[in-house]
């Protein structure tokens, strides 16, 4: 096929499969995947089934190890790449198709090493914050994250990107009530520990020694109140007067710490 021929053809392909830009969400049960320490993540995640990969020949080259021989590459030019992603996405010359990662379900989690800590997000519904919690809890050995699933956003391409690799080592949950998820985490001895800034206790207060599900909410509104009843303390991170609050995403990351450094 003529180079014209081929980007023509990418193109009619990707517009059917796309249906537009987005968060990189495809068709059900498909995920498209993009920047290379998402897709080296899940080339290396042997629970992820691949579609296929679009890539530059030089990105492709880039990549920590050999793909298999019969693995399904197309390459492209950045250009024709753009079509493929969410407007403005740093795919860095690498998007996988693959399927969408098999459900985790809560008990399996509680089930596990109970001195790591559960991180629960109430109505964090902007991906970028979602996977860059994602990243910090990964990095600090958090067991799993516990989202409500019609108010968190999908498994796609703008959170894979923010978790930097995340996605694919972190277990996600998602669960229909999540009132009734810190029910389930309280019974199986976990201390809820909910973040707001206006809890009397800081953090580093509130700690116990045992088992921690760190709970946050939204920017803006913060915690549902039901959500924060179902907390057994709430607590605040001691920070200056010289801002209101932190970033969803950098208090996950500071909590987190003060959990894993814990004497």
């Amino acid at each position: 096929m003529a180079k014209g021929d081929r980007k023509r053809a990418l193109r009619g392909r990707a517009g059917r499969m796309q249906g537009g830009r987005g968060s990189g969400r495809a068709s059900s049960g498909q995920v498209r995947l993009w920047g290379r320490h998402a897709v080296e993540a899940a080339l290396g995640n042997p629970a992820r089934q691949h579609r296929k990969l679009w890539a530059t020949h030089e990105a492709v080259a880039s990549l920590d190890g050999e793909l298999p021989a019969d693995f399904p590459v197309e390459y492209a030019d950045t250009p024709d790449l753009d079509r493929l992603v969410a407007r403005d996405a740093p795919h860095q010359g690498l998007v996988l198709e693959c399927a969408a990662l098999e459900d985790i379900h809560l008990d399996e989690v509680l089930s596990g090493n109970p001195a790591r800590p559960i991180v629960v997000l109430d109505q964090v519904t902007d991906p970028h914050n979602l996977g860059a919690v994602m990243r910090s809890a990964a990095a600090f050995g958090a067991a799993a994250l516990v989202t409500q699933d019609r108010h968190a956003p999908p498994e796609g391409g703008v959170v894979a990107k923010a978790a930097s690799g995340a996605l694919e080592v972190l277990p996600w949950v998602r669960v229909v009530n999540l009132a009734r998820a810190l029910e389930e985490i309280a019974a199986a001895g976990y201390w809820r520990i909910g973040l707001a800034g206006e809890a009397g206790a800081t953090l580093g207060e509130a700690l116990p020694a045992g088992p921690v599900a760190l709970v946050l909410g939204a920017e803006g509104p913060g915690m549902r109140p039901n959500i924060a009843g179902h907390c057994d303390a709430l607590a605040r991170l001691p920070i200056g007067d010289a801002v209101e609050s932190l970033n969803v995403s950098n208090a996950a990351a500071v909590a987190l710490y003060a959990i894993a450094s814990r004497s």
